[in-house]
């Protein structure tokens, strides 16, 4: 059975699996990530889960195309419910949905005891990435590494974090921009805050064409161009 050829954004993010992880995908789609990483014999077991008819049958027939019905269960349900206690998952890999339905479905997960609290958790967000981070430092989930990578013209940032048994806690800078991202300023972030400085100049323009404009938000707006400037400069 040919392999499955994971997009570049996949192929990061299932770097970040650790290795022989009991992984719960969610979000799953067509269940690629979990079939290449079990294909490879990076991980022994998976859970696809997915909320959508549609991608839960083009996952559920992925598993089935590739013989991996017997390591990759494929199931129907909103967020983390999908996962049950006996699954003794070890890794929650959750991506290509904004930051804040992330940061709510590991919420739920958390107070509906879905979650351990031992797992690892490989996010990656497409927008709200500041409020994934605020969340996961407010839960005591310390961020071991963090990527940020282009793919077709779309910028997207991946987060990896674990569990600690001791408070976390990150300045505003970092939460915005990524710790991990501050201390190797690659290409690709650059253009991402140039990308967000065409934005704010954008939004300004339209405010100050305004007969009474809004003086408080032209000031945060300019606070957060100057800030950009300084991290990407």
């Amino acid at each position: 059975m040919e392999s499955v050829q994971l997009s570049k954004r996949l192929e990061r993010v299932a770097a970040y699996i650790p290795e022989n992880a009991r992984l719960a995908d969610i979000g799953s789609d067509h269940a690629y990530l979990p079939c290449a990483l079990v294909q490879r014999k990076a991980i022994s077991f998976a859970v696809a889960g997915e909320v959508v008819k549609g991608p839960f049958e083009k996952a559920l027939n992925e598993v089935k195309l590739r013989n991996l019905e017997n390591q990759i269960e494929v199931r129907f349900g909103d967020g983390v419910e999908v996962i049950q206690l006996d699954d003794q998952i070890t890794a929650i890999s959750i991506c290509g949905m904004g930051g804040a339905l992330i940061r709510d479905i590991l919420d739920r997960g958390l107070s509906q005891k879905k979650l351990s609290r031992t797992e690892t958790l490989v996010l990656q967000p497409n927008v709200g990435e500041k409020t994934l981070r605020t969340f996961l430092m407010n839960q005591s989930y310390k961020i071991i590494a963090e990527e940020i990578v282009e793919e077709n013209d779309k910028i997207y940032e991946i987060i990896v974090a674990e569990p600690s048994s001791e408070s976390v806690t990150y300045t505003d800078h970092e939460l915005t921009f990524g710790l991990f991202l501050l201390s190797n300023k690659t290409a690709v972030f650059k253009k991402k805050w140039l990308q967000e400085l065409d934005k704010l100049h954008y939004i300004l323009a339209q405010l100050n064409k305004s007969a009474q404009p809004d003086t408080d938000k032209q000031a945060k707006i300019n606070k957060e161009i100057t800030i950009i400037k300084e991290t990407i400069q």
